[in-house]
């Protein structure tokens, strides 16, 4: 009578210190990872490439949002994927990849923004878009009056999120626009989950202030 519960107890503490489970993109980075310790240098890339496949259009998306410039997000996100492909001997299988490449993906952001500073001021970048997004296959049924209050719109937002301090902006992009979750972010970011939350929600307002301001101007 008295294993019963021991038994009950065990199994209790089992689920309880069940690990998640790793996500696509986390167990092809770790098969990418032991090919390459491995010296399967051209499997590794074929996995790789699966990889990149998984993360491209996120990838774009972010970059897009931080540089509103399609020439310097492709960049970007280029070169991102080559320091993973370079350094996933360095990726902590604990961690997910995404919240990985997400941190290197960002520092390059910031790094071809910083680059970009340095131009001259009059020289204009090549941009898919005037709002420098990549352009919205048009649906045939919309509009020219619909598409041009959308881009209208895009603009708009993408202006105002512009205008958020750093860590604002990047908490929100990351947040809304790489579809993370406050934890992810936390850890690519280095900050505290509560911090997170609070810049999210500082970011949040100023934005909708922003936008009336906007509107009312």
């Amino acid at each position: 009578m008295a294993a019963t519960p021991a038994r009950s107890s065990s199994l209790a503490s089992g689920r309880g210190s069940a690990q998640p489970a790793r996500s696509r993109e986390s167990e092809l980075a770790a098969a990418v990872k032991a090919l390459m310790a491995a010296g399967q240098r051209d499997r590794a890339r074929e996995r790789f490439g699966e990889l990149v496949g998984c993360q491209q259009r996120r990838a774009v998306r972010i970059a897009l949002h931080y540089l509103r410039d399609a020439h310097d997000a492709d960049e970007a996100v280029q070169d991102a994927f080559l320091r993973v492909f370079t350094h996933i001997e360095s990726y902590r299988e604990d961690l997910p990849f995404e919240v990985w490449f997400t941190r290197i993906l960002v520092n390059r952001c910031l790094d071809v923004r910083k680059a970009r500073s340095r131009r001259l001021k009059w020289a204009l970048p090549m941009t898919a878009t005037p709002d420098g997004r990549l352009p919205d296959r048009p649906s045939l049924q919309d509009s020219v009056e619909d598409r041009l209050i959308s881009s209208e719109r895009r603009r708009t937002i993408g202006e105002a999120v512009e205008r958020l301090p750093n860590r604002q902006r990047a908490v929100f992009t990351l947040c809304h626009i790489g579809e993370q979750s406050t934890a992810e972010v936390s850890q690519a970011l280095g900050l505290s989950e509560a911090t997170v939350r609070v810049h999210l929600f500082r970011a949040i307002r100023k934005l909708r202030a922003l936008l009336v301001a906007e509107v009312t101007a």
